[in-house]
């Protein structure tokens, strides 16, 4: 499929009720009573706190794909993708029925419905589902490893988001997209099926090559068996890790909504027309690994004190849930040189005196949404 066709496709069936970082069962409940009877909907289990996590269908094909996404609550980019391609699966568009039928395609929308609504990457009683994988203590947990075992998937697909610390290697460039197969045991052996999730995330990144360039990376595979995508791969599914990443000036992951909208549909097209046996590979070898060399701010050559003492400034933005809608705070995270560090935005000092709203030396974990820098006001908030 071309890129200007899954563009074109992307365009025509967004879902626009779906919008910035805050999306709960509340925001995806009435997109679910809106399916037609090409989609089937269920209520698979409760979470903790007795809130609903659902399944959908769709397809009639012979290979099965299996999908969740929020299993953090506050990774929300991969769920509006979800519906997006939702929304391009029930159309009656010529260039996606090889798709519905060739595959049968389960996904939980939110497996965290307590954390999406808290906006936090943890369940209720404050457990990383993606750490009970082997345990599985939570209910959210009981609820993927069954549907899982029910299904019995042909490939696995881990949807998450990324925070905007990471690079694509050690460069300059975001991490916009980042995908992993993941290592089936300690030695991270080169397994069949690891070489079939391989082989489908190594046409995704030719894909995105032609529209984020040198922005998409990979995670190392260090081995951990309480990860859901480590167990299942250890299982002989071959499982895909997601991970949707930062785009310039894009803190409501609203253009890296589409790249992980085309992600999702290369493979599905991809997957939909050929035999995937892993033969195909080694270019995934070609993909950087992820680096962490990202600021969301830095202010060079700053004055800290009268004393000509000049260095730089690095800013992290802490998302907060203020009134249901997830803010951006500025918060100081280094004072130190940082020429091994990359902004998402650069502001150089030139050497004048940077002080905070009270004209007071800047300290470590400073917030606000503004700095002065010779005796001005200059805003440090995400645009």
């Amino acid at each position: 499929m071309k890129v200007d066709t899954i563009q074109s496709l992307f365009s025509k069936f967004k879902e626009g009720k779906l919008y910035h970082r805050y999306i709960t069962n509340n925001h995806i409940e009435p997109l679910l009573k809106n399916f037609d009877d090409l989609v089937e909907v269920d209520i698979i289990g409760q979470s903790v706190l007795n809130k609903n996590i659902y399944s959908i269908k769709i397809g009639k094909g012979s290979k099965k794909l299996f999908m969740w996404s929020q299993m953090h609550g506050n990774e929300s980019t991969t769920t509006k993708a979800i519906f997006d391609i939702l929304n391009t699966l029930i159309s009656a568009d010529s260039s996606i029925q090889h798709i519905l039928n060739n595959c049968n395609i389960c996904i939980i929308p939110i497996l965290n419905p307590d954390g999406a609504e808290a906006y936090t990457r943890v369940n209720a009683n404050e457990v990383d589902l993606n750490r009970d994988a082997q345990l599985r203590t939570q209910p959210e947990s009981k609820i993927l490893r069954r549907i899982f075992e029910d299904f019995n998937p042909d490939f696995c697909y881990n949807l998450h988001g990324q925070r905007t610390i990471f690079s694509a290697g050690k460069t300059n460039k975001p991490a916009t997209v980042s995908f992993l197969a993941p290592a089936q045991d300690e030695a991270c052996t080169l397994t069949a099926n690891r070489k079939i999730a391989m082989e489908v995330i190594s046409k995704m990144n030719v894909m995105l090559q032609q529209v984020i360039p040198n922005q998409v990376g990979v995670y190392d595979d260090a081995f951990n068996l309480n990860c859901v995508g480590d167990t299942f791969q250890s299982e002989n599914k071959p499982t895909m890790l997601f991970e949707a990443g930062h785009y310039s000036n894009d803190y409501q992951r609203e253009q890296t909504r589409e790249y992980i909208y085309m992600s999702l549909l290369t493979s599905l097209d991809y997957i939909s027309k050929t035999h995937v046996d892993g033969s195909l590979y080694k270019s995934y070898f070609e993909i950087p690994e992820n680096d962490k060399c990202f600021l969301d701010i830095i202010i060079r050559n700053a004055k800290m004190d009268l004393n000509f003492h000049v260095t730089d400034i690095g800013i992290q933005f802490q998302e907060r849930l203020i009134n249901s809608e997830v803010k951006f705070i500025p918060k100081i995270e280094k004072i130190e040189n940082l020429d091994s560090y990359y902004g998402h935005k650069e502001i150089d000092a030139k050497g004048n005196l940077v002080l905070d709203g009270d004209f007071l030396p800047l300290k470590i974990n400073y917030e606000n949404d503004f700095v002065m820098i010779n005796k001005e006001k200059t805003s440090i908030l995400s645009k």
